[in-house]
């Protein structure tokens, strides 16, 4: 099993985790392809190597245009400053929906901000929706958050873990004032994950970085066995007594007693043992069920679906099933109890078997558009074109979808 671990001795930032997925192998132009596909004006994307307590690696930085300059430095987020943005849950979610970034990337850039959008609601005693962000609402966060999700999109870990996070200390001077360390959301951000603090007299873990790791760990652990293949380091800005720096490895680790038994045979599919989780729920509106999905998914669900179902005194009700990696299990169960109405749930393991499948880049009449391809023993079985690129054309054309696929694969014309 393929694993990536994120080892937070000296805390964790947007551009630290850039810098350190980049130097770990991603290719800095790609995500710079991937992350134009935003559709946002003003920003740069820079890396280049560096140094920290003699540690060498990469650095990551946002450089914005005049216009999207801060009105405010401050040196308490890693380098990373802001301006005061004001941007809500509401316009960040429509930005990375009706963007043109894979569905895998769009999923966990929604999961990272929609942390930050529970963390900021329950600090400010708010409903999710009317948060407005200031400092993650800037640009160069926005970039940090959805450029860390699509380089997390394009290295396709079997599993994601980390060990203990370093939060720092003394104050922090943010949008709401000089506040001690951890900053209010950053703790909430954190729960469940193990973290010390004290080690530096600054705060070392952002909001960011922590929405980051809350979204994409599965796992955290203190010790194993395994086998490092590659380490890599994200530079800070800042220069310490202590090495600035995100340490980032991928590791080989052998099978445990959660994970799936090997199939026998070179098999030409992907074998994962998974959990069904299932709630007959016969009280909540459409609405509250639409909202419950999105939370799911936003929780890390693998795949969430509605059946209708008959229940006890005759009444007709949905069941809820809800796919899930073993190691994301307590999130998603948290997340039921939470915002559905259901006082309990069935949990069954399955098994998933999967075909490989590649995304490639086309140019066409229509523009950029996203191939997906899925292969059998090595070779194309069938593809299609993204539905977002899909319903886009159809859109501007006024037409089908039918018609575009006809369309791109020259079987028709305007």
């Amino acid at each position: 099993m393929k694993t990536l671990h994120f080892d937070c001795f000296a805390g964790i930032s947007g551009d630290m985790t850039l810098g350190a997925l980049v130097d770990l192998g991603l290719d800095p132009e790609l995500l710079r392809q991937e992350l134009d596909k935003l559709g946002i004006p003003g920003w740069q994307l820079h890396f280049h190597r560096d140094q920290r307590g003699g540690i060498s690696g990469t650095r990551g930085v946002v450089a914005l245009s005049p216009q999207e300059e801060p009105s405010f430095h401050e040196d308490h987020h890693h380098g990373e400053h802001h301006h005061e943005a004001h941007r809500s849950w509401k316009d960040i979610r429509q930005l990375i929906v009706h963007s043109r970034i894979s569905d895998g990337a769009k999923k966990r850039a929604m999961a990272i901000f929609s942390r930050i959008a529970e963390a900021e609601a329950q600090v400010h005693g708010l409903p999710v929706d009317e948060v407005s962000f200031h400092e993650v609402g800037a640009l160069d966060s926005i970039i940090d958050i959805v450029g860390a999700a699509i380089g997390l999109d394009m290295l396709k870990p079997d599993r994601i873990t980390c060990g203990e996070i370093e939060l720092g200390g003394g104050t922090v001077t943010c949008a709401h004032g000089i506040l001690p360390v951890p900053a209010p959301a950053t703790l909430i951000l954190v729960q469940g994950l193990p973290v010390k603090t004290g080690g530096f007299n600054k705060e070392m873990t952002t909001p960011t970085g922590a929405a980051i790791l809350a979204a994409s760990v599965d796992e955290a652990v203190q010790s194993g066995c395994f086998i490092e293949i590659k380490t890599s380091y994200g530079i800070g800005t800042r220069k310490m007594d202590k090495p600035n720096v995100l340490r980032l490895s991928w590791r080989e680790e052998g099978p445990s007693q959660t994970a799936a038994p090997e199939p026998s045979g070179d098999q030409p599919w992907k074998t994962e043992e998974l959990m069904v989780i299932e709630a007959n729920i016969d009280d909540m509106s459409g609405e509250a069920l639409g909202f419950l999905m999105e939370r799911l998914f936003a929780a890390g669900a693998l795949d969430v679906t509605y059946s209708p179902c008959m229940m006890k005194k005759s009444r007709p009700g949905t069941l809820v099933s809800v796919l899930s990696s073993l190691a994301g299990l307590d999130s998603l169960r948290r997340t039921l109890f939470q915002s559905s109405t259901t006082i309990g749930f069935r949990e069954t393991r399955v098994r998933r078997l999967s075909l490989e499948r590649a995304e490639t880049q086309e140019q066409g009449a229509f523009g950029e558009v996203t191939r997906k391809t899925v292969f059998f023993e090595g070779k194309p079985l069938r593809s299609k074109i993204e539905y977002e690129d899909r319903a886009r054309i159809a859109r501007d054309q006024g037409i089908s979808l039918e018609s575009v696929e006809r369309l791109i694969e020259g079987r028709e014309t305007l």
